[in-house]
C-alpha cells in the first residue's frame, strides 16, 4: 500500500507506573529523521525508541514526544541531589558577585537542572519496556494514519494518469492533421514561388519536416511511463523516490513535446500534460 510522510498519532495510557502519552508528527523528507523528546530520567530508552521507529518507517522527518507523569504508588522513587544544588547555589553567589545583575533562575529552573532530580534505578527497566509497548501502538497509529493519507494521493495521481493517457491519444490523431495541413500550406507556397511546383520536391519537404515534428516516440514514451507509474503505485513499501523520478521522466517528453509542436492543439496537449504532471509531482513528495 502507498502510504503518506505526513500524519499525527497520540496515545495516552494508565498504566501502573503513571500516565505515559507519546505524541507523532511526521512530515516529508527525503531520509527517515527522527526527533526524539523524553524525560530525563528516561533517556537511556532512546537507543530503543530509535530502533522502534527505524523497523516501521522508511522516510519522513518524524517527532516523537514521549510525556510520563509518575504516579504515588509506581514505586518509581524520586530524590534530590543536595549536593548538586549546593555547588548551583555556590555558582549563582559567585556569579552575582562578579555580575550584579539577578542571576534570573528560579526554582523550577534549579529542579530542570540536569541531574538535580533524581530517579531510583528500581523499575525504569519495565517503566521503559511499557513506554516502547506503547510506542509501538502509537506507532501502529500513525502508520494507519499515513496509509489512508497514501490511498488519497494514489487515487489523486491515478485520476491524472488516466487525463494524461486522453491527451496522449489526442495527441496521436492530431498528427496526420497536421501533416496534412502543412502539406497545403507548403502547396500553396511554391505555387505563389514557380506555378507547376515539383511534387516531388513537396514530398521531400514534407518528409523532412515529418521527421522533426514527429511526436511518436515521445509520447509512446509517456505511455511507458504512465503504465510504469500505475504499476509502482500498486506495490508496497517505499516507492516515493521512484515516483518522483519517474514525474521528471514524464516532465522530459511533454517538454520535448512541445518543442517539436507546429500545431496550437499539440503545444496545447504539452501544456496540458506539464500541468497535471506538476500536480502529481507536487502530491509525489508527500509520498513515503
Amino acid at each position: 500500500m502507498v502510504a503518506s510522510m505526513t500524519a499525527f498519532a497520540r496515545i495516552e495510557e494508565e498504566t501502573e507506573f503513571g500516565t505515559m502519552a507519546w505524541e507523532l508528527r511526521s512530515v516529508n523528507h527525503r531520509y527517515l529523521e527522527m526527533s526524539i523528546r523524553l524525560p530525563e530520567e528516561l533517556r537511556a530508552m532512546e537507543t530503543a525508541v530509535r530502533e522502534s521507529v527505524g523497523g516501521r518507517l522508511g522516510r519522513g522527518k518524524v517527532d516523537c514526544t514521549f510525556r510520563f507523569k509518575p504516579s504515588a504508588a509506581s514505586g518509581l522513587s524520586m530524590s534530590l541531589n543536595e549536593d548538586l544544588v549546593a555547588q548551583i547555589s555556590q555558582l549563582i553567589h559567585r556569579v552575582s558577585a562578579l555580575v550584579p545583575v539577578s542571576s534570573g533562575l528560579t526554582m523550577g529552573d534549579v529542579m530542570r537542572w540536569p541531574g538535580v532530580v533524581q530517579t531510583a534505578e528500581t523499575n525504569q527497566e519495565a517503566v521503559q519496556a511499557r513506554a516502547v509497548g506503547l510506542l509501538n501502538a502509537a506507532l501502529a497509529d500513525l502508520q494507519q494514519a499515513r496509509t489512508r493519507e497514501g490511498n488519497k494521493l494514489k487515487s489523486f495521481i491515478l485520476g491524472r494518469t488516466s487525463q494524461l493517457t486522453q491527451i496522449v491519444s489526442l495527441a496521436k490523431q492530431r498528427v496526420p492533421q497536421v501533416l496534412e495541413q502543412y502539406r497545403a500550406k507548403l502547396t500553396d507556397r511554391l505555387k505563389d514561388i514557380r506555378e507547376g511546383a515539383d511534387p516531388q520536391r513537396i514530398e521531400q519537404e514534407l518528409v523532412l519536416v515529418a521527421q522533426k515534428i514527429d511526436v511518436a516516440e515521445e509520447l509512446d514514451r509517456v505511455t511507458a511511463h504512465v503504465e510504469e507509474v500505475e504499476r509502482v503505485l500498486g506495490q508496497s513499501g517505499a516507492v516515493g523516490r521512484r515516483l518522483d523520478f519517474l514525474m521528471q521522466e514524464l516532465n522530459r517528453e511533454a517538454n520535448t513535446l512541445g518543442s517539436k509542436s507546429i500545431d496550437v492543439e499539440t503545444t496545447r496537449c504539452s501544456v496540458d500534460m506539464k500541468v497535471l504532471i506538476e500536480q502529481m509531482r507536487e502530491q509525489v513528495q508527500n509520498i513515503e
